[in-house]
């Protein structure tokens, strides 16, 4: 596989009981932080759609790693988060492993 940075990235998708989900996120960060090889975390929040709609997702969590194998490893270690997230993530989650092609 490659040496470039790489990223797993979760995509919640818009969860039936918000405030449980909120309440329930703190703890998968704390999870998401412990994974070894972590670089960086990044934690965003879709904004609302101005005519009140529902947004194509609603929080997107990703994890930076040095390399491929660093994201494998880590990914390996990963059971109690990905349970937690399941578990909280009444509206469903995506989660891809992506090659950082470019980042500028």
């Amino acid at each position: 596989m490659s040496d470039h940075p790489t990223k797993i990235s979760f995509v919640y998708s818009n969860p039936k009981d918000p405030a449980a989900f909120e309440a329930a996120y703190p703890d998968q960060l704390a999870l998401a932080r412990k994974l070894p090889g972590l670089v960086r975390l990044q934690v965003s929040k879709v904004w609302p759609k101005e005519d009140g709609g529902p947004t194509p997702a609603y929080r997107l969590l990703d994890l930076y790693f040095a390399d491929y194998a660093a994201a494998s490893a880590a990914a390996a270690e990963a059971g109690s988060l990905v349970g937690a997230t399941v578990e909280h993530s009444t509206g469903g989650v995506a989660i891809a492993f992506a090659e950082i092609v470019e980042d500028i």
